[in-house]
């Protein structure tokens, strides 16, 4: 069985944003609650105007409350915008944490890790097509700290495609453009995806799981 020379290991990755700033409450079923209802009603906004054209007061008298309510559990508008992001990044990213004593051949890891990214993408839509469509609102931290998530992933990744390519399951010539090549499949849904379309979910990341396999160059 082909192994990679890399151990992976699952980090410590952070539950909320960097500097989320949200006016956090001793944590209970309610309150609880009430942000997922403000997070689901500012998603829906976002994902419909767009972030600049999105206002605290339209997610207020979406739930039908005042605006003082909104800020009892988030600081403002771009508190809610990244704490929207920041699972689907985690979910992504951390992609390929499988076992370090996971004895699987790096080929088979490597398709399980970009089937999950796909279905990671698709699962926490709309708020993983946010960076994608609007990647200037978010604040230098938030972005320091998804650039690590992503250094992480393509630092897993890239070793198990040279591994796979020695094993003689892939081929491909070079292994970043290759890496990033596959993973931006996903990238491109924001566009035309549609949870009521034609295929479902699942559909859908097969077909992409299927396309990114023919861009690593996976021999069957």
């Amino acid at each position: 069985m082909g192994r990679t020379s890399a151990t992976p290991h699952k980090p410590a990755h952070r539950a909320h944003p960097p500097h989320d700033g949200g006016r956090q409450r001793a944590r209970t079923a309610n309150t609880g609650a009430q942000r997922e209802r403000i997070l689901a009603a500012a998603a829906r906004l976002f994902a419909a105007q767009g972030y600049a054209s999105t206002t605290l007061e339209q997610i207020a008298s979406e739930l039908g409350v005042s605006k003082p309510f909104v800020y009892y559990y988030f600081r403002d508008k771009q508190t809610l915008f990244e704490t929207l992001s920041w699972p689907p990044a985690v979910a992504c990213f951390t992609a390929l944490d499988f076992a370090g004593d996971d004895p699987r051949r790096a080929s088979e890891k490597v398709m399980e890790g970009l089937s999950r990214l796909i279905r990671a993408t698709i699962e926490h839509q709309p708020a993983a097509f946010f960076p994608y469509r609007e990647p200037r609102v978010y604040r230098p931290e938030y972005l320091a700290a998804q650039k690590k998530l992503a250094n992480h992933f393509y630092d897993q990744l890239c070793p198990l495609l040279d591994q796979a390519r020695r094993d003689g399951d892939l081929d491909f010539r070079e292994t970043k453009i290759t890496a990033l090549a596959a993973c931006s499949l996903p990238g491109f849904l924001y566009n035309w995806y549609r949870p009521d379309g034609r295929l479902s979910p699942d559909e859908v990341a097969a077909e992409l799981t299927e396309l990114a396999s023919r861009v690593i160059g996976l021999r069957r």
